[in-house]
């Protein structure tokens, strides 16, 4: 109860500060736990990014302000928006709308509510997952990079994986049993911040042009196996991990690679979950 406890204070948290400054490591910090994490699994357990939630909730009560009568340039200040373009642009991606149309009476607007985590009796399907504990492995491959958030990631590394389809070939041959065995998929965590993500494969060769290199360090994984079409069997069972196993685990979320491994026949697939023991 404690975990849900800590999420409901970081909801708290973006209700108290809506006309203020909201950050990541602020709402992070109320969930008792690092950025890192809270940016990691807010995506799984609500079905939409952070910025985004907080975004709805300031133009659903910006919107309420509007109808109230308030000015559209008042507004926006209020809500942090420097200039009115941006605050309208805003505006009418949550509502459909321009801010000045909020103002006449009967405009159609939408209310997105506070987010309450409650808890879920779960666990009628079972979740198979065992334990790895590895020594750091080096992996090469194509790495996607740039001022790209893990929100971001999400967006693009699909996109990613269509561009790289010709060059996996490549990487299955440059597997070697130094790592886990398949083609993979790694969330590269540096200091507590993501730093890429690389389309890779294990291996001790030397790495080819056009590829770069990366350490996966030592550490320790729960693993999953994952079974379905791809990517939606991926991401329900990533929801899943996060939000039925992983808080009743006795585990969190270490500041270290997620992996994706995919196998060549597309049956044996696994989600390499970074874990340490709960403080």
């Amino acid at each position: 109860m404690d975990w849900i406890s800590q999420l409901n204070d970081a909801m708290s948290y973006v209700e108290e500060n809506l006309t203020k400054e909201i950050t990541l490591t602020g709402a992070a910090r109320r969930a008792a736990c690092s950025a890192y994490h809270f940016q990691r699994m807010f995506p799984y357990m609500t079905g939409i990014s952070f910025s985004e939630y907080v975004r709805r909730r300031r133009m659903t009560a910006a919107a309420m302000d509007l109808a109230e009568g308030a000015r559209v340039i008042d507004t926006a200040a209020r809500y942090g928006y420097d200039s009115p373009t941006a605050f309208n642009r805003a505006f009418q991606s949550v509502h459909g709308l321009p801010p000045s149309a909020a103002q006449v009476r009967g405009a159609a607007l939408r209310s997105f509510p506070r987010i309450t985590f409650t808890l879920s009796i779960k666990g009628e399907e079972a979740m198979e997952y065992r334990i790895e504990e590895r020594d750091a492995f080096r992996v090469a491959g194509f790495a996607m990079r740039g001022p790209m958030s893990l929100e971001d990631c999400f967006e693009q590394v699909p996109a990613f994986w269509e561009q790289t389809a010709g060059e996996i070939p490549r990487l299955a041959a440059m597997i070697d049993g130094s790592g886990p065995m398949g083609i993979l998929g790694v969330s590269a965590c540096d200091g507590g911040r993501f730093s890429g993500y690389y389309i890779a494969a294990a291996t001790g060769s030397p790495v080819p042009e056009g590829m770069e290199e990366y350490t996966v360090p030592a550490g320790t994984w729960a693993v999953f196996p994952c079974c379905g079409p791809m990517p939606q069997a991926m991401q329900d069972l990533q929801r899943r991990i996060v939000g039925e196993w992983l808080p009743s685990s006795g585990y969190e979320y270490a500041e270290a690679p997620d992996i994706e491994i995919y196998s060549a026949d597309n049956h044996h697939n696994e989600v390499w979950l970074p874990i340490v023991p709960k403080k």
